[in-house]
């Protein structure tokens, strides 16, 4: 520990030390907010805990600004703290977010930590309690934002949603369910499969050729191996198939999982023009082909080619 730290926060911090030595997480947590908020950052050493005085204008709790989203933030270096990590990004229409954080928040009875990133700038907003939120600039993009939020991921799971879904069930336990098949990498209720890489339609399953982002699941291990979005995806497009690509070429297989969720409208599709979102999409795609086009050896069922 370092500078001129009153004698109650170095209590509190070698308390914090015992409930991690003793795998509590949870009340490690706790402890670093009460730390956090009596104004000294926390950073975990091999030697111990650092304790740096906050930096004037920065962010109090667990909410982290651009800035502080580095490698000192992340949660990957600790073991899981909760069952699942449930994340939202927020490109506009908050509410969207806050009806589905609502709705997992009232559905599902499991450890859950819900995180949302601000991608919006609504520096205003307010979230639903106990929710952690991370501020990235807008022009980040889809992708980036995503990263944003895996790299807070401390559930053993992280469940990654869309503002248009809406749980009306407990949603995390078939996921965690077809997670515990260690031969499954992804999952979620919206599969889809192709024949050639080029048009994808929607399937029931049980096994599918990538899983959309409506709402995916994988276990926090791969986030832990350096799995992330393609950060040049700016717009949603192509790069849930790109992520579930990855994972397939890890040898792992996509599933469909039903889940009892309900889609609304998906505003960032209704409210960007159509000829706007088909060049966006269009250019996705192509990214998209540039790293996978020879991988049909991933797909559930390629195309068969003729012999001579």
């Amino acid at each position: 520990m370092t500078g001129d730290v009153p004698e109650e926060v170095r209590a509190l911090a070698a308390e914090r030390d015992a409930a991690r030595r003793g795998k509590d997480f949870q009340t490690a947590d706790a402890l670093r907010e009460r730390i956090g908020q009596a104004g000294f950052e926390v950073t975990d050493t091999a030697e111990g805990t650092k304790l740096t005085p906050r930096r004037p204008g920065s962010s109090g709790g667990r909410s982290a600004g651009p800035a502080q989203l580095g490698a000192s933030t992340s949660s990957l270096a600790e073991p899981p703290r909760h069952a699942a990590s449930v994340q939202w990004v927020v490109q506009g229409w908050p509410e969207d977010a806050i009806r589905g954080m609502e709705s997992v928040r009232q559905t599902t009875s499991g450890d859950v930590q819900q995180v949302v990133v601000d991608a919006a700038g609504l520096l205003d907003q307010e979230w639903p309690a106990g929710a952690e939120v991370i501020r990235v600039p807008p022009e980040s993009g889809w992708a980036a934002a995503r990263n944003a939020g895996l790299q807070r991921a401390a559930g053993e799971i992280v469940v990654l949603v869309d503002g248009s879904v809406e749980a009306t069930g407990d949603l995390l336990e078939p996921l965690a369910e077809a997670l515990r098949d260690p031969t499954v990498g992804v999952t979620g209720p919206f599969g889809i499969v192709t024949q050639d890489l080029r048009e994808f339609v929607s399937s029931e399953g049980p096994e599918v050729d990538a899983v959309e982002g409506y709402l995916m699941a994988f276990r926090r291990e791969l986030v832990e191996q350096g799995l992330r979005f393609d950060e040049k995806f700016k717009f949603y497009r192509s790069a849930d198939i790109e992520l579930s690509f990855q994972i397939k070429a890890m040898g792992l297989r996509a599933t469909v999982a039903p889940v009892p969720v309900v889609r609304h409208e998906h505003r960032m599709w209704a409210n960007t023009p159509q000829e706007r979102r088909d060049q966006l999409s269009k250019r996705n795609h192509y990214r998209f082909l540039d790293r996978w086009r020879g991988r049909s050896d991933l797909l559930v069922k390629p195309k068969q080619t003729r012999g001579p």
